[in-house]
């Protein structure tokens, strides 16, 4: 996909330490998650079902080639991150998508992130055992 001088809606997504920086280009519906397919990218259908989840609640499947660089976190984050940014980018293109894709949630910002480790425990809840003698 040559698409360096075409026009393009950019929207940022983010969760947890992930973030995706997504563009979306007229076109047949072809998903670019850091130069590869996203099928090779999201193996499991529940990550594959997330970052559809725009495109599918605002019918706009094989009306947008999606380009995708996402950095940091893991798979899941990954997902959550590019569904965010498509989902942003459509709103780019379009306003009058908002309100469907605010009501099916997918504007929202993820805010769930992992807690600290706290000192004196194990992990940020987990406390060493307590022993009587």
């Amino acid at each position: 996909m040559a698409a360096t001088t075409e026009r393009y809606f950019y929207g940022t997504g983010r969760r947890k330490t992930a973030v995706a920086r997504v563009r979306l280009y007229p076109g047949s519906g072809e998903i670019l998650i850091n130069g590869k397919g996203y099928l090779d990218v999201f193996t499991r259908g529940s990550h594959q079902m997330k970052v559809l989840a725009p495109l599918k609640a605002t019918a706009m499947e094989g009306k947008y080639n999606v380009q995708a660089k996402v950095a940091g976190g893991g798979v899941t984050g990954w997902a959550g991150a590019v569904s965010h940014g498509i989902a942003r980018a459509i709103v780019a293109s379009d306003d009058g998508l908002k309100p469907v894709l605010k009501r099916q949630k997918l504007l929202t910002r993820d805010s769930r992130e992992k807690e600290r480790k706290k000192v004196g425990l194990k992990r940020a809840r987990k406390a060493p055992q307590y022993t009587k003698r």
